[in-house]
């Protein structure tokens, strides 16, 4: 140290800075805190650095550059004044007592901790990808001698005790452990990997373990967001047990965590901005919500080098948005979350609208199907290399209260894709393997896109045909949109125009109406407004729901209570992201609207042509209709007796029910033998299987 003060004289002057130092309101801040450490029962003392920086400089400089020293001597001062109010407290926890430093100034990125950082403290930020279970870690060890009963001691250098070789009072080598007379603590390892949007293009993110100890384990968990205060530690590499290298390796060991966006350190305020919003920016938002052309102006902000879209980009605003999820008292949950569909040919600009949602999003992650697995999506259970097993976070669980956008959703294996249906209803993600039993928060809204089966979409087929998807999965999307590629000259030329404009002159043709930066620091601050529905609204949606239930009602169902609640979460997204507090009639009519321009595309049974919600269900009405018929004619013409049915017979008989012609009733005959339902027993004639 500069000036080598004993450590005594340091913890002096750290006492009269934890005794003296008064915040604005002329109270004893930290005199204060710990006098409440036995009545929170806390062995911790968080000191804010801004602080200690203004009251004594001098030795704030010196924290980062020797922390154990100034550590220790914070140690004694803290039991110091301890023991002076609570004596008995005080030696209950004298071997616990730690100071924890917040809003800590000097910070690093991961990438630039090296071998200069070694031993100072420093703050990073991150992503916790991974953390382990909890272990007892042995601070002190005592062992006692088989022959006098001596005690002695093995103390904990870095993560490595050496076991005493022999009893110091009669050289005795039998030794044995003796857990009464050892120390231990909590100890907790976590990887942290840099910020997505602090990477630098074409590199792999960097990540650091880091050892957190005491009252620091279980405060994050994989997914969150942390700033880590702590000091940069080095360990020796292995090749094998025998032998040891020159090289070593970095890891940290923490001092304290804050959460980023929300500087305080406990779970409640945990905040998922990343995006802090200033007064000057909440006048702003306020003033942009308040003109009457708003809506369009937030519809034209989004991804303004795509040309129209206008219902699409509308919906991802909206699922952005998200609607308010409600706990009910029995402790369940009505999901508030929006998932959205998009189904298209190539080349209608889907790719690039989820990649601009997932960077306008406060919390935003894009993934391609290609290539991810269900644990990737959710979560895996790894084994570290010191044997412990580690639950490792997947895109869901990182994207908690926030958005993520899945591109060739298609593609994903069926197998890894099944692992979604619960994130997508429950907003859980449960995992069981190696002895882990975890259900992990999955509030996220998924945003998919995928491609039609045979290259363009098939105008005349139904949905279920053309997208190589499953029919429950299908169900749990709020909205599904089709972008078809239909070539009509005014349209073409117009996106001809918009786009060799941007080629043109890429600075000011795509511009946004609302600037980008402040575009989403709208969005997040619509996210935290909860409004409530009005009677009116209410009655809209009832009577919308009551006229497509009783659509022909020729026993066909169109909408499902699904709908009803995806209609709800619609227009209390609408009414969120105008700043209203109620949901009003207009929200209602826009939340129809939307689901409207579904069914008039992904909806429409192609056999009949009306509207069918059946279409997303599995088989429309049109289908079962006919399928019951079949099977009517095919049981009436076998008779009681199971006699064989002569396809010609057959045929003419469906042909004049009226509903069929004859290269229906083929093809129909043709499914029904590939099902199974019936069989040919010899050439032109057919028994019921």
């Amino acid at each position: 140290m500069s000036e080598q003060k004993t450590e005594s004289a340091l913890a002096n002057e750290l006492e009269r800075f934890l005794r003296g130092f008064k915040d604005r309101d002329g109270n004893y801040k930290y005199f204060e805190r710990i006098n409440n450490m036995m009545a929170s029962n806390t062995s911790s003392l968080l000191v804010d650095y801004i602080d200690f920086d203004t009251f004594i400089p001098e030795l704030a400089k010196q924290i980062t550059h020797h922390p154990d020293e100034m550590f220790d001597a914070f140690h004694e001062a803290i039991l110091s004044i301890l023991n002076e109010i609570h004596h008995d407290y005080a030696s209950e926890i004298q071997n616990n007592v730690k100071v924890r430093i917040g809003n800590y100034t000097v910070q690093k990125g991961l990438r630039e901790i090296n071998a200069e950082m070694i031993d100072k403290l420093v703050g990073v930020s991150g992503m916790v990808v991974r953390s382990s279970e909890v272990k007892p870690l042995a601070k002190k060890i005592g062992y006692r001698c088989l022959n006098c009963n001596e005690i002695t001691d093995a103390q904990l250098k870095g993560l490595v005790l050496k076991k005493p070789l022999k009893c110091r009072n009669c050289s005795e080598k039998e030794l044995e452990m003796d857990p009464e007379k050892s120390f231990f603590i909590d100890f907790q390892l976590v990887r942290l990997q840099e910020l997505p949007e602090d990477l630098p293009a074409g590199h792999l993110p960097h990540y650091l373990e880091v050892t957190v100890m005491g009252d620091l384990v279980d405060q994050c968990r994989p997914g969150d967001r942390i700033m880590l205060t702590g000091v940069v530690r080095i360990e020796q590499e292995q090749l094998s047990p025998q032998t040891k290298t020159s090289l070593f390796k970095l890891r940290m060991e923490g001092n304290n965590i804050e959460y980023l966006g929300g500087r305080a350190g406990n779970k409640d305020e945990r905040t998922i901005e990343r995006i802090a919003i200033s007064s000057e920016d909440e006048k702003q938002i306020i003033r942009i919500a308040s003109r009457p052309d708003a809506y369009d102006k937030l519809i034209s902000s989004f991804a303004p080098h795509i040309y129209g879209h206008e219902a699409i980009k509308e919906a991802i605003l909206l699922l952005i948005v998200g609607s308010v999820t409600k706990k009910l008292e029995d402790g369940s949950t009505r999901r508030g979350d929006l998932n959205v569909l998009l189904v298209g040919d190539p080349g209608t600009a889907k790719s690039e609208m989820l990649k601009f949602a997932a960077k306008i999003a406060p919390r935003g992650l894009y993934t391609s199907g290609r290539g991810s697995t269900a644990a990737g999506l959710t979560a895996a259970v790894v084994r570290d290399k010191s044997g412990i097993l580690m639950l490792e976070a997947g895109a869901v669980v990182l994207g908690d209260q926030g958005l993520v956008c899945i591109d060739e959703f298609d593609k994903i294996k069926p197998e890894d894709r099944s692992a979604l249906h619960e994130v997508m209803e429950q907003q859980t993600c449960s995992v069981a393997k190696g002895g882990i039993v975890a259900t992990l928060n999955a509030r996220t809204s998924i945003l998919a896109a995928a491609n039609p089966m045979y290259g363009k979409y098939d105008p005349y087929k139904n949905i279920t045909e053309n997208v190589n998807l499953p029919i429950p999965l299908l169900t749990r999307f709020d909205i599904i949109y089709i972008i078809r590629d239909i070539p009509e000259r005014e349209k073409d030329s117009r996106i001809a125009s918009h786009i060799l404009e941007i080629h043109r002159d890429s600075e000011h043709s795509a511009r946004p109406a609302i600037d980008t930066d402040l575009f989403s620091k709208y969005l997040e601050y619509a996210k935290q407004i909860e409004p409530k529905l009005t009677q009116e609204a209410i009655n809209i949606v009832r009577s919308y729901y009551m006229k497509m239930r009783n659509v022909d009602s020729d026993s066909m169902i169109t909408v499902t209570p699904r709908q009803l609640e995806g209609l709800v979460r619609l227009a209390t997204a609408r009414s969120k992201l105008l700043l209203k507090d109620h949901v009003d009639v207009d929200d209602a009519e826009r939340a129809i609207y939307l689901i409207q321009r579904m069914l008039e595309t992904a909806g429409v049974d192609v056999n009949t042509g009306k509207v069918d919600l059946g279409v997303l269900h599995g088989k429309p009405q049109s289908e079962v209709s006919k399928l019951k018929i079949f099977m009517d004619v095919f049981n009436a013409l076998s008779g009681q007796d199971k006699n064989d049915v002569e396809e010609k017979n057959f045929i003419n008989e469906l042909v004049q029910t009226g509903k069929f012609d004859e290269d229906d009733a083929k093809s129909f005959l043709r499914k029904a033998m590939q099902n199974g339902q019936i069989y040919e027993r010899r050439s032109g004639y057919y028994a019921k299987a």
